[in-house]
């Protein structure tokens, strides 16, 4: 799963991503959680948009908010299998701009959070999906979830999911055209190289949520060398 991520040195999604409305002089944010409003990547009538969207999603024919389940996570095998995800191929694919996510393993009664990159890449992009809820006044909350795959051989050695990364050049054919079938869905939502990836133990400082600079990213154990490709 991907319960918390980071987006760090924000200045240049316009460039990146292509993006003609930049949230310019928006702040890193290095503790991303559930619940909290983000930057997401939609394709618009014309161009590529960044929207704020709540991270959890929550569906469109929800009746009530407050008894909702919002989902952060979803599975890439069964996309197609749900209902309420297949509706949303077809046009509310989104990517989810980050530099870096968190993961926790389990050792005993310990849980020992770890800090997963893109080596060479300061920004990169989860592949998730958006959907729009309204209630009866006409407010509108728009949410996202981020779409997880297998673990590659870095990831596994933490945990048994990772979020589907997807690759520059399937970010264009994520975001537009007709909804992807299982084939074209199976080559896009791959394990993100292993090679290409690095991670490190970092402070469980990034436990609480509030906790939001660069102290949550830093290496603090001199076992990193043995998770690092």
């Amino acid at each position: 799963m991907c319960g918390r991520y980071s987006l760090i040195c924000i200045d240049d999604l316009g460039n990146r991503f292509r993006i003609f409305n930049p949230m310019l002089g928006a702040r890193s944010k290095f503790n991303i959680a559930p619940g909290t409003r983000q930057p997401v990547i939609v394709q618009g009538a014309l161009n590529r948009e960044l929207k704020q969207m709540q991270w959890g999603l929550v569906s469109h024919w929800t009746n009530n908010l407050k008894t909702a389940h919002p989902i952060i996570n979803a599975r890439a095998e069964s996309l197609l299998e749900k209902p309420s995800f297949a509706s949303l191929l077809k046009t509310k694919r989104c990517l989810v701009p980050a530099s870096g996510f968190f993961e926790w393993k389990h050792e005993g009664a310990r849980k020992i959070p770890f800090y997963i990159h893109v080596n060479d890449q300061p920004l990169f992009a989860f592949a998730g999906l958006y959907d729009e809820w309204h209630d009866p006044a006409g407010t509108m909350l728009a949410t996202y979830t981020i779409i997880t795959t297998e673990p590659n051989a870095l990831m596994a050695t933490v945990h048994n999911r990772m979020p589907a990364i997807i690759s520059p050049d399937y970010e264009e054919g994520w975001l537009t055209g007709e909804q992807p079938d299982a084939g074209q869905l199976k080559e896009m939502l791959v394990p993100y190289p292993a090679e290409k990836m690095a991670m490190h133990t970092v402070s469980p400082l990034v436990n609480t949520p509030s906790a939001n600079d660069e102290r949550v990213i830093r290496p603090v154990s001199s076992l990193n060398s043995q998770y690092t490709q």
